[in-house]
């Protein structure tokens, strides 16, 4: 009896299991026909797609009803939508097969995940959006509570209780118009806030798949949780396999290039790229003023006061 072994969706391999287990765990949903599979005697690691036959994988053990011819059409783009429907009505799997041919996912080809130097480029536009909204809001907030404020006299009691429901709800709101940012564009279509954009990355899972709104919100939190530890969550992203940050281990996400997991992985873009390179000098450069400005005020203070 040959033993297998496969790659799970973090690339790591697993086994030995049987034919059997094998064939229980296609089933189950568990593996897909690009899952990377290895026996003795294979000259290297192929598609369980190109054992299908061997394992009887597309034979539906209930009815014995033969899909392969199916499931070829399908792969080779020559299936009717009719044929392609009728396939995955008597597929005896389902979950992830089907949600990564609805959500366009390629899985197979080469992943290039986005390096630390580009979420930084594309953090630094975030912010500036989010801080842009986010202060007109509060403006108008803070305008809107003080004239209400300036109806209670001159207690002072009453003005300082006010003034921290100003701050405290300020603050709320900004979190909330952040959360629903991050999480509203990476669970977008684009799957991208407009600074991954603009650099050209994405959000995704560990299988290329677009992830849920849920899981963006969670992963706003946790992002919050990375800056939290003195940002060593974020740096983690510079230094582990997959460059991932903290939030990215706890959720189950990917920050790859936006030509990840598609038909096209050749036009993927290793290198920081023109925009990359702008942005990071243009914001760098703006970085190096606002510290000479604050170290020429520090100066003028301490020599106001000799």
């Amino acid at each position: 009896m040959s033993e297998w072994y496969y790659a799970d969706a973090q690339r790591e391999r697993q086994g030995p299991v049987d034919a059997g287990t094998l064939r229980d765990r296609f089933r189950s949903g568990e593996l897909d026909l690009s899952t990377l599979v290895w026996r003795e005697g294979m000259p290297q690691w192929q598609a369980l797609s190109t054992v299908a036959d061997e394992l009887q994988l597309l034979v539906q053990a209930d009815t014995g009803i033969d899909l392969r011819a199916d499931y070829e059409a399908i792969e080779n783009g020559s299936a009717s939508a009719q044929a392609a429907a009728r396939a995955e009505a008597q597929s005896p799997y389902s979950a992830p097969a089907t949600a990564a041919l609805a959500d366009n996912v390629v899985g197979g080809g080469e992943i290039v995940h986005a390096g630390f130097w580009k979420r930084v480029a594309a953090y630094c536009i975030d912010s500036l959006v989010v801080g842009m909204v986010g202060g007109v809001i509060a403006m108008v907030l803070g305008m809107v509570l003080g004239i209400g404020m300036a109806g209670m006299g001159r207690n002072s009691e009453a003005m300082g209780a006010g003034f921290i429901f100003i701050q405290l709800l300020v603050n709320l709101v900004s979190i909330a118009l952040s959360a629903a940012y991050y999480a509203g564009f990476h669970a977008s279509a684009g799957k991208a806030t407009l600074g991954k954009m603009a650099v050209g990355i994405k959000v995704v899972r560990s299988n290329g798949e677009r992830i849920s709104l849920a899981r963006g919100i969670g992963r706003y939190f946790a992002a919050m949780l990375s800056g939290l530890i003195l940002c060593i969550g974020y740096l983690m992203a510079a230094f582990t396999e997959r460059k991932q940050g903290l939030h990215d281990m706890i959720c189950d996400t990917l920050v790859v290039d936006k030509w990840a997991f598609t038909d096209h992985p050749e036009w993927q873009q290793r290198g920081l790229g023109t925009v990359t390179i702008v942005i990071l000098s243009i914001f760098g450069l703006l970085l190096v003023v606002g510290i000479i400005a604050v170290l020429a005020i520090i100066g003028i203070a301490a020599a106001s006061l000799n």
